[in-house]
């Protein structure tokens, strides 16, 4: 009488292994799938050996007036020759802070460069006064003045903000998403003080020095439109071939 008890439960047992694992090849099984490869990434873009060497010339007087400081005596104290305007800054001939792109014809994806790109509040003035970045790149904005500045940046494609920043050697960081030119900064406390920055998602850009040159590095062979841009003289745009080596260009304003 055991052993036929120990017999049926050893058979129903059985059974219940079967059923658990599927046996008996019946179509009730679950097919076995696949998982999805994953996409390969993008090629990175092939390093160009092309270059832009430019130059921006203005014909014209200087229009920039001097900026009254008195209003903070800290702003005025650190001018004591006094201080003018950076909407035109004219040497020799040639144009100054003017921001010159690749505006169409680039291709491929670039990622962001890991060092910042520093916006400084020395002298009461935007320091630089035009300057670029790339997509996703830090932006570190610094208050090197022993005064109350205001960073008020107006972007038309990113998010807009507004901070103070009321003590010496404070730091703010930001960066933006969207390619835009060009973004406009001020400070709300002190009126005078406004900078420019490009931004775009490649690293095809520069500003016009003082001597109203200007140099793009890197472009790989092909046709491009470059623009320059000035914040009160308007944008200027060529059509452009780039092989291997340096090609000169040239942009002329007047006032």
């Amino acid at each position: 009488m055991k052993m036929t008890v120990f017999r049926l439960a050893l058979g129903l047992s059985a059974i219940a292994v079967l059923a658990a694992c599927g046996g008996g090849g019946g179509s009730d099984s679950a097919p076995t799938t696949a998982a999805p490869e994953a996409a390969a990434p993008a090629p990175a873009p092939a390093a160009g050996t092309g270059s832009i060497a430019g130059l921006v010339t203005f014909t014209g007087e200087d229009p920039d007036a001097a900026i009254n400081m008195d209003a903070d005596p800290v702003c005025s104290g650190m001018h004591a020759d006094g201080a003018s305007g950076e909407t035109v800054v004219a040497d020799g001939g040639n144009l100054a802070n003017v921001f010159v792109y690749v505006k169409e014809g680039v291709t491929g994806s670039y990622t962001a460069p890991a060092e910042a790109v520093l916006l400084d509040q020395k002298g009461c003035t935007y320091a630089p006064h035009v300057s670029g970045i790339q997509t996703g790149q830090k932006l570190v904005i610094r208050n090197s003045d022993p005064t109350l500045h205001n960073v008020h940046a107006l972007p038309v494609n990113n998010p807009e903000f507004n901070q103070g920043q009321p003590f010496q050697n404070m730091e703010l960081e930001k960066s933006f998403a969207n390619p835009e030119v060009m973004v406009r900064f001020k400070c709300d406390v002190h009126p005078w003080m406004s900078s420019y920055m490009g931004v775009l998602d490649h690293p095809f850009f520069a500003v016009s020095g003082s001597d109203g040159s200007f140099t793009i590095e890197g472009l790989p062979a092909g046709d491009y439109v470059v623009e320059a841009w000035h914040e009160t003289l308007g944008a200027k745009t060529q059509n452009v071939s780039v092989g291997d080596g340096a090609l000169a260009i040239s942009f002329d304003y007047s006032a």
